[in-house]
């Protein structure tokens, strides 16, 4: 008898012990798959986050195509939390947005900050939301320069440049802007200005000459940015959900599908944290054009 209590004992066990493990790997594949739209079924949205400067298009780029090409995608959610970035980045982001909206509904949602290229890649949407504190606007661009002509001096570097016309070396750190630099300079501003606003004017249906006006750089809150006809509703991020749903004609509950993340070790944030470092240095010491607010000064409930 005790012999056979032992037997049904140690299968009892090794069981549970089966159950326990396959549990476990249940419970890591779903969180490790979950954001991912291969084990979603049913109806889904597609949600992509734009956070921080806007550098590198190309990741966006697939997961907004991917998205697209996903029949069981409705539509797709884009949620901003960025103050701008480069120019050629929010542009390709803003045209395969567009793009996309010709088969599908696109909605904006902001976050704490979308201005400047945040703000340019929003209005490629069929519809923004935003909270009314939401920092957002900041229409214009900025070029940025570093001068070491004086560093060098006093720590005895001279460099020898030999160029081709007199414009090659405009904006390199060891001299000065010129006059002629400057004009040159502001031509470009001015053009790539033109573009931010004509794109604003078509994404937001508003007369371009109403977005000449307040396209100096300032930025709104989100209340401000309704009464201008910059942002369609003040929300969060729950309500781009529920616009989303209604204009895709979604009823009862939806998937929201996430691009599926890669996995990092952790010699892969060592040297992801020192490239970052190291790129962010490298970028002061370059001529930068931009679709970017800079400010510290960020508003905050604290």
């Amino acid at each position: 008898m005790a012999k056979k209590k032992h037997t049904v004992l140690t299968v009892f066990i090794i069981i549970a012990a089966v159950a326990l493990l396959l549990g476990t790997i249940s419970i890591i594949v779903v969180r490790t798959l979950a954001p991912s739209s291969r084990i979603s079924f049913g109806k889904k949205i597609g949600v992509i986050t734009i956070n921080g400067t806007i550098l590198n298009a190309q990741p966006t780029l697939s997961e907004i195509i991917r998205f697209r090409k996903d029949k069981a995608v409705k539509a797709i959610i884009v949620r901003i939390d960025s103050p701008g970035g480069g120019v050629g980045p929010s542009q390709e982001i803003y045209e395969e947005l567009r793009r996309t909206r010709k088969s599908k509904k696109v909605i904006a949602s902001m976050g704490s900050v979308a201005a400047s290229g945040g703000f340019y890649i929003a209005a490629a949407a069929d519809k923004i939301v935003a909270n009314p504190g939401t920092i957002t606007g900041s229409i214009g661009v900025i070029m940025e320069f570093v001068r070491l002509e004086e560093l060098l001096k006093k720590i005895g570097v001279s460099i020898d440049v030999l160029k081709s016309g007199e414009y090659k070396d405009m904006g390199y750190p060891q001299r000065k802007l010129t006059e002629g630099d400057k004009q040159i300079l502001n031509q470009v501003i001015s053009d790539i200005k033109q573009q931010f606003v004509r794109a604003v004017a078509k994404g937001r249906h508003l007369p371009k000459e109403e977005v000449e006006k307040i396209a100096d750089g300032r930025i709104f809150s989100g209340e401000r940015a309704k009464a201008l006809g910059l942002v369609d509703a003040l929300g969060n991020f729950q309500d781009a959900v529920e616009l989303a749903k209604k204009m895709a004609g979604i009823k009862g509950d939806v998937t929201l599908v996430y691009p599926k993340k890669r996995g990092i070790n952790f010699w892969d944030l060592i040297f992801d944290s020192a490239s970052k470092s190291a790129l962010k240095w490298l970028q002061k010491t370059q001529t930068r054009v931009e679709y970017s607010w800079q400010n510290s000064l960020n508003p905050a409930f604290r």
